[in-house]
């Protein structure tokens, strides 16, 4: 029986690479979809015990994940190919120099090659995106199936799952999986409502100050929102260097602690905590560690792979701890 589970064991780990080799260009894809199906099973779940079959439950809660990746990605594409245009605009509005003066003393920033770049790159990332727009239809459409599929088979997967883990290491499992839960709980449901408020504080702050793309700036806000320490802050230390270079050191002073206080901090301060109260938060130091080297590492996927894979590491690392003090008490 041994020697036939090792035989399975290595022939599913045969087939699962080269199915990975298979379908590398959409593997992105299916593992967003696998982690968004983990967070939305309780939705699901909760739909069951309000009567709905089990088809109708799984086809409400896609549709739900559908809609939200709709609302998530439809902001990105409008700013990089419907308002390209006043996105190039605003950057080439920057003064190719500018003369600050500091403490007595005159600096002329030189701006015309960053701007020149800036513009370059968004022209570069507008086209690419328009250019891959069938295929990202595609590739949503793959999601909302691949969700759609591990929702109306959850039961099924879970126990295909717990029949590889033996008997005596169910409840190390069970941690794992409560573990995983939370974190991607705090990733995803976290991070989008706190972007989505971002963009909606974010909107008439941008009006009140004139910019010509408020709705642009916005997005940027709340897709900055995503990036662990730095979020939004960024955006305004820009747009704060901006008004300087444009001569203006009061519209400067006022998006720096407007900006600052209702976009930047805002959210975080009020939102962030009442979402995170339900969601095993990592360590800031470990969540920025896994959000920049999964990207660095993977790329886009890196986002929700880095952090998780850091918080199951730091999961297996405190069983192993208790279970290593457990066995020092016996001795003792």
């Amino acid at each position: 029986m041994t020697s036939r589970r090792w035989v399975l064991g290595g022939a599913m780990a045969v087939a699962g690479a080269i199915a990975a080799l298979l379908i590398r260009e959409v593997i992105a894809t299916v593992f967003f979809a696998v982690t968004v199906a983990y967070v939305l099973g309780p939705l699901r779940r909760r739909l069951r015990h309000r009567g709905l079959s089990r088809r109708l439950a799984a086809v409400a809660t896609s549709l739900i994940a559908f809609l939200a990746a709709v609302v998530v990605l439809a902001p990105l594409l409008v700013v990089l190919v419907v308002r390209l245009d006043a996105a190039v605009a605003f950057i080439e509005s920057v003064p190719e120099t500018a003369t600050v003066s500091i403490a007595g003393f005159e600096y002329v920033v030189v701006t015309e090659e960053v701007t020149a770049l800036l513009v370059e790159w968004l022209i570069s990332a507008g086209t690419a995106v328009a250019a891959a727009a069938p295929v990202l239809l595609i590739k949503l459409a793959l999601f909302a199936f691949v969700v759609y599929g591990l929702l109306h088979h959850e039961q099924r997967t879970r126990r295909a799952i717990l029949a590889l883990v033996p008997p005596e290491h169910r409840e190390v499992a069970e941690a794992l999986n409560e573990r995983i839960s939370r974190t991607l709980y705090g990733l995803y449901v976290v991070q989008v409502v706190t972007g989505f408020a971002t963009f909606l504080v974010a909107i008439p702050v941008f009006v009140a100050f004139g910019y010509a793309s408020p709705v642009a700036l916005a997005t940027l806000a709340g897709v900055l929102q995503f990036i662990p320490v730095i979020g939004p802050s960024v955006l305004i230390v820009g747009l704060t260097g901006y008004e300087l270079l444009l001569g203006d050191p009061v519209a400067a002073a006022g998006i720096l602690l407007v900006g600052g206080t209702a976009i930047a901090a805002a959210p975080d301060l009020l939102i962030r905590p009442r979402l995170a109260t339900e969601a095993a938060e990592l360590p800031g130091t470990l969540y920025f560690i896994g959000f920049v080297g999964g990207i660095l590492t993977v790329g886009p996927i890196g986002i929700i792979a880095g952090p998780l894979v850091v918080a199951v590491v730091a999961e297996l690392a405190a069983q192993l701890s208790a279970e290593l003090n457990r066995i020092r008490v016996t001795e003792e």
